[in-house]
């Protein structure tokens, strides 16, 4: 039995999927003894189980797997296949440490979400009670059920010489509640898929929060809503670097702080109740990001962990839609409430960007001198998932209106955006700007260990709908994506910028959160009634890139 502090309104919201909770009774505390299986109960229901349900051990890839997909040319004599040289430019390359990988998060791909004595997280809530929060009502109970299949699934990728691995800790299964009593039997788990990524000579990288906020932290506070989740997630930190601190060297924090938290306000009546203005809650929670990263930066420096330690931000490139200054101004703006909000305070200053620290201390949201002191430089490069490009303007009605009109959709950074040209320029539709990106980031940040793509990748359109396994493999404009993408990093470092690594998103088909699995950016197709894995064209088109052009 694990003591666990609720309210009871919320249990009782839960109960009856109700959509109010009574504030009359949100001051009422009750600490209960309660098993993990019937908090499982109370507040989840039902799950799906997986027909395999043990660690199956790998098998050799078949040679018939790894050859890669024929090209678009034939001759008309002899018959079969001509596979042209790829044209290399010779001054393009990766230089021999550039590291490269793929990419999964725990709740899109673990499945087992029951298994082994892992708590139930938000997301289980989400997928099973919250009234069309996910596309199908489709959930994570088995998804890609790598828990079982991880041996397999990195001998698939060690078969196509990919360097790096880089996948999350379920937080829940380490703390089934959130915090409290470790889960022996999760770390074990995770002992083996470390062990067994270097066994196929791939290298780890760990993020230990990919969005699956434990249950028990959202039923007790509101989760990052409140400030008590900092001491939580360090010492869930603690935990994890004492367990692989010397053996994996490299670390993510958190991922996306910015998606994460403009996932507030969550749906109601599903946990503890807030005080917090829906419009408010996405800063409260990055306010408790930053101090939470920050300070276990510094634990993991303290505990001797060897590699690199950051935090993974995210965005696109902002390009004004026209040369007037109105279009820069909410050009800035957008920077300083996307990238800025996160990277600002720790690669510059240890505090928000103006525009933001005018907004949040509104909100009585400040960092203390020494907060600011304990917050910068707490990120040993900057790792940035970066998957496309949009172009920023001015609002219809103009910046100011927006600014003084917090009722206005887009306040507060008030930037309007598009991914179109103008009509005067064709009306396409925003393609690579990679190189300036990155460019930027070395330019404004100036981070100390360079740049890593931490997350790219591209969802093929109509994908979820096709039912011959060879139209699916033969994914023709993700692949074109990862060629356009690849030569974009080429160019970026080629122009000096110190692009050290990328991870391309993602290692599978997965449960692509809200979208479900209606939605696929993986470079293998999964069968989900089988669970067989596929090799995409677009994997070869990935690993290709590096065969021809990464330093031997």
């Amino acid at each position: 039995m694990i003591a666990v502090t609720y309210f009871v309104v919320v249990l009782s919201a839960a109960l009856a999927g109700a959509q109010t909770a009574t504030s009359s009774a949100s001051s009422f505390k009750i600490t209960a003894e309660i098993s993990l299986d019937d908090y499982w109960n109370e507040m989840v229901g039902p799950v799906s189980v997986a027909a395999v349900n043990t660690t199956v051990s790998p098998t050799p890839v078949a040679s018939s797997e790894l050859i890669p997909p024929p090209t678009l040319h034939y001759p008309a004599f002899p018959t079969g296949q001509e596979i042209p040289a790829m044209s290399k430019n010779e001054s393009w390359k990766f230089p021999k440490d550039f590291w490269w990988g793929v990419s999964s998060a725990a709740y899109q791909v673990e499945g087992a979400v029951k298994d082994e004595g892992r708590g139930p997280s938000i997301w289980d809530v989400l997928t099973h009670r919250a009234t069309n929060y996910v596309s199908l009502n489709e959930t994570g109970d088995i998804a890609d059920n790598q828990y079982y299949l991880y041996k397999q699934d990195i001998a698939r990728i060690a078969a196509l010489g990919v360097k790096v691995y880089s996948f999350s800790i379920s937080w829940s299964r380490v703390f089934p509640f959130g915090s409290g009593q470790v889960n022996e039997q999760a770390l074990r788990h995770y002992d083996d898929v470390i062990q067994s990524c270097y066994d196929a000579g791939v290298e780890p990288a760990l993020t230990l929060y990919h969005w699956d906020l434990p249950l028990g932290l959202m039923n007790k506070y509101n989760g990052w809503l409140d400030e008590q989740i900092v001491d939580d997630f360090v010492a869930y930190a603690e935990v994890a670097f004492k367990r692989w601190g010397q053996k994996v060297q490299k670390w993510y924090t958190v991922n996306e702080p910015i998606v994460f938290c403009q996932e507030y306000p969550y749906p109601v009546g599903y946990w503890k109740s807030t005080s917090i203005a829906p419009k408010d809650q996405q800063f409260y929670c990055g306010h408790h990001v930053l101090l939470a990263h920050a300070r276990a930066y510094h634990l993991a420096k303290s505990l001797g962990v060897k590699g690199t330690v950051a935090f993974k931000n995210n965005g696109g490139y902002k390009i004004p839609l026209t040369n007037s200054s109105a279009d820069a101004e909410a050009v800035q703006r957008a920077w300083d409430f996307n990238e800025g909000w996160f990277a600002d305070p720790i690669y510059l200053t240890g505090d928000y960007p103006a525009t933001v620290k005018e907004h949040v201390s509104s909100l009585g949201l400040k960092f203390t001198d020494e907060q600011k002191r304990m917050i910068k430089g707490t990120a040993d490069h900057f790792a940035h998932d970066a998957y496309t490009s949009q172009f920023y303007m001015a609002p219809d009605d103009g910046l100011e209106s927006c600014i003084s009109n917090s009722s206005n959709p887009l306040y507060p950074s008030c930037a309007n955006t598009t991914y179109t040209y103008p009509a005067v320029d064709g009306g396409w539709n925003a393609t690579d700007w990679v190189p300036q990106f990155l460019r930027y980031i070395q330019q404004k940040w100036k981070p100390k260990g360079g740049i890593v793509v931490s997350e790219f990748g591209f969802s093929e359109p109509f994908e979820a709908l096709k039912t011959i396994r060879a139209d699916i493999q033969f994914d023709f404009v993700r692949s074109q994506y990862y060629h356009d993408y690849m030569r974009a990093i080429l160019m970026a470092i080629a122009e000096g910028t110190n692009v050290v690594g990328c991870l391309a998103w993602s290692l599978v088909d997965n449960l692509e959160w809200a979208q479900g699995y209606t939605v696929k950016f993986g470079m293998q197709y999964v069968n989900l009634t089988t669970q067989e894995r596929y090799y995409k064209a677009s994997f070869f088109e990935y690993v290709n890139a590096f065969k021809v052009y990464q330093e031997k």
